[in-house]
């Protein structure tokens, strides 16, 4: 039985995967697309979502979301994903439009209409999901799932302390982590084993226009960066998608999650606690990837979305 899922995005390189990741899974119906202001700025993240869709052929609403976190200034990572937020890669404009609609509203609306029959994803920045709750606290119930990528349990990448996604609007995360349901946390302990290592790309030579127009370019942009060169750029995002799909690839354990706010050094920070002995779990963090496993579920995919895209078209 297919999954619906709705996924809060920023592209970014590897929210680019995992947009693909979705739509070419059978296992999966990709009912929407939100936007939110993350690795680039919202105007870009917005038409990288159009592009994605149109580009892997999707039949998706995109709908535009927060452009700024709650209440801090906005921090980017093109240094990381480009300043285009997709590398190297160039896509053609898209031809369609965003929903008249705010992201916010969408989140709200697409659970509603379907009570514990979408997964929530959520992939960049936790602002939309935060306002979406502050407007509906009953999507905590509607949600089939939540999941996160964000966070980590030992370590960060945007600060010592704390992962891109949530630092990135640590307010909003913190109001997330405290509603009433149970994000499962996939961070960078996990995502940081998901590596598209030579070997793996080695892999996607067969994907013809997917590998040459949007893998290579945007893949060479992203493993350029120094915290990648030596084992190849992890796909975090993916892993989240990858989780909707096949939890058993995941090692999860309950813990309790808190999300630092006003620490000079620790802001967004994801305090987490596998021992809290009142036993007030409020989420469930990911610990452990099956790592063949992963990948073959992705190549799978990123076949199915290549073959769609390389048909040729009916006149």
């Amino acid at each position: 039985m297919t999954k619906k899922i709705l996924i809060d995005c920023d592209p970014g390189v590897d929210d680019a995967l995992a947009i693909a990741l979705a739509h070419g899974s059978p296992d999966l119906d990709v009912v929407g697309l939100t936007s939110v202001g993350g690795n680039v700025e919202l105007e870009r993240t917005t038409n990288n979502a159009l592009s994605l869709a149109e580009f892997y052929g999707m039949d998706v609403p995109v709908a535009r979301g927060a452009g700024i976190p709650l209440v801090r200034e906005q921090r980017k990572a093109s240094d990381v994903h480009g300043s285009e937020g997709l590398g190297n890669t160039v896509l053609p404009a898209p031809k369609g439009s965003v929903l008249d609609r705010h992201a916010v509203d969408v989140i709200v609306d697409t659970l509603a209409a379907a009570p514990g029959e979408v997964s929530l994803v959520a992939v960049g920045p936790l602002t939309n999901i935060a306002l979406a709750l502050r407007k509906e606290p009953r999507i905590v119930e509607w949600a089939a799932e939540f999941v996160v990528m964000g966070g980590s349990y030992t370590r960060g990448n945007n600060t010592p302390a704390a992962e891109f996604n949530i630092a990135a609007d640590p307010e909003a995360a913190a109001v997330v982590f405290g509603a009433a349901w149970h994000p499962v946390m996939i961070g960078l302990d996990v995502t940081l084993r998901a590596r598209a290592s030579a070997q793996v790309r080695d892999r996607f030579a067969e994907f013809g226009r997917l590998e040459s127009e949007l893998l290579t370019p945007s893949l060479d942009f992203y493993g350029s960066n120094r915290q990648y060169r030596d084992e190849g750029p992890a796909v975090h995002d993916v892993c989240a998608v990858a989780y909707v799909i096949d939890p058993s690839l995941f090692t999860t354990v309950p813990a309790r999650v808190d999300v630092e706010t006003g620490g000079r050094f620790t802001s967004g920070m994801t305090v987490t606690d596998f021992e809290d002995g009142s036993g007030e779990h409020n989420a469930v963090v990911a610990t452990g990837l099956v790592q063949d496993a992963f990948w073959d579920l992705v190549v799978d995919s990123f076949r199915c979305v290549a073959s769609g895209m390389d048909e040729p078209t009916s006149h």
